[in-house]
């Protein structure tokens, strides 16, 4: 990976980001042209409603299957498996919230609301909103995840204390509390009720599934506090740690070469084609690995800008001599 001339950044030199846009097929952002545009934003509404059916059914697969088992073993695994089926959920929300799951509004964010942001303990409004931010100006003044992204590359003693904190369940109950929080005002219970009913009821139906009362903590909310805050760290790193604000998204947003493990483990539904989504976000994620080719044809995303493997990009990310100042 070509870095700017030093280890001590993660920004791409600017001799590996050639200047070829616009082309015959992208326009001078890289969107593409309005023929190219509009197969790319097809949506799937019928593929995309097996993968929200598939979601719920993965789940109640992996833990009554661990607790039919009933070997200590059996949970663990199905423990550790909640970590990619909460991956799962981030991203289908992730496209509920681009609005991009199901092509009318109403059933998109119904879905969106009920079947995937509740049950995962988010509000798919906020989120939407904190996203749009994010997508409006990365890096910028506004940039609700810059916590995620600044302080790269860092030492590796610096990020396992981070990582720490995620698996041992701190960063989950900072996430988890103020839920409990908003119940004090009637605008915070308009927020949070939902998201706890939806919890009440995955109680009961973890319960009534498997047989086992605990399952609901075992196979849903301690994942989700624990493990999912690590594969969401390092996924976030893995998009946009210790770049800038640019209008070139190439220095905005890492490219990673994808492979099935990641895939499977914590970028499913093709979002780690991440500079793609980031050229044009209103492609969804059925056609980015579509649209990524045609970057590659153009001549924007290249070897040379590309991480061969996440491994690769955490090891920059984890190149510096000694951690960095706080700002």
């Amino acid at each position: 990976m070509r870095l700017n001339g030093s280890v001590e950044t993660m920004v791409l030199a600017e001799s590996a980001r050639s200047d070829v846009l616009p082309t015959a097929r992208l326009l001078e952002s890289g969107k593409p042209v309005a023929d190219l545009r509009r197969p790319l934003r097809e949506i799937s509404n019928g593929r995309n409603a097996i993968s929200v059916v598939a979601v719920w059914a993965w789940t109640a697969l992996i833990a009554g299957v661990a607790v039919a088992i009933g070997t200590w073993w059996s949970v663990l695994l199905g423990f550790i498996l909640m970590g990619p089926m909460h991956a799962r959920f981030a991203i289908l929300m992730h496209e509920a919230a681009h609005r991009l799951l199901f092509t009318k509004t109403t059933v998109n964010d119904v879905v969106g609301n009920l079947l995937i942001a509740a049950p995962a303990l988010v509000p798919l409004s906020i989120y939407r909103r904190s996203h749009m931010a994010h997508h409006r100006e990365e890096f910028g003044p506004n940039e609700p995840d810059i916590a995620f992204y600044r302080g790269y590359p860092t030492t590796r003693a610096a990020l396992l204390r981070r990582l720490v904190r995620d698996a041992v369940g701190i960063s989950g109950w900072k996430n988890l509390t103020p839920l409990f929080k908003a119940l004090r005002s009637a605008q915070g219970r308009a927020i949070a009720g939902p998201i706890l009913g939806a919890q009440a009821v995955l109680v009961v139906a973890f319960w009534i599934g498997t047989g086992a009362w605990w399952a609901y903590l075992v196979f849903w909310l301690l994942p989700w506090m624990t493990q999912w805050r690590v594969l969401n760290r390092l996924r976030a790193i893995a998009e946009h740690g210790g770049l800038q604000a640019s209008s070139d998204r190439r220095v905005t947003t890492h490219n990673v070469a994808q492979h099935l493990w990641s895939q499977f483990w914590f970028v499913p539904y093709n979002t780690g084609w991440h500079l793609a989504h980031h050229v044009d976000m209103g492609i969804p994620f059925r056609k980015l690995p579509a649209f990524h080719r045609e970057l590659e044809r153009a001549g924007y995303a290249t070897p040379e800008n590309t991480y061969p493997s996440y491994l690769a990009l955490w090891r920059a990310a984890t190149s510096a001599a000694v951690e960095p100042a706080k700002p």
